[in-house]
């Protein structure tokens, strides 16, 4: 038996909005709960994929790696063309 006067307030259809609507009830200590994704408009369940960009961090990292798709970094394929012909005795 639960000790009287020392439980939170127990809410058995408290309503759970996602962008204003309500998008289904749960048992919960507080009368309503507002949230940012469900299962309703996750990627994971909806199969549609939604980057959330904090701070620029994809761009940074879509400008620093697709400059070497092309077979490495520029500094790699200029050591390799240089010949070396200069180098020996005459």
């Amino acid at each position: 038996m639960p000790k009287a006067d020392i439980h939170p307030e127990w809410y058995s259809e408290a309503k759970v909005y996602c962008n204003g609507e309500v998008v289904m009830t749960v048992g919960s200590t507080k009368s309503e709960i507002h949230v940012d994704v469900w299962s309703g408009n996750h990627p994971y369940f909806t199969g549609t994929q939604k980057i959330i960009d904090t701070e620029g961090r994809v761009e940074r990292f879509m400008r620093k790696y697709s400059k070497q798709e092309g077979g490495g970094s520029k500094s790699t394929k200029s050591k390799s063309t240089k010949s070396k012909k200069g180098k020996g005795k005459k």
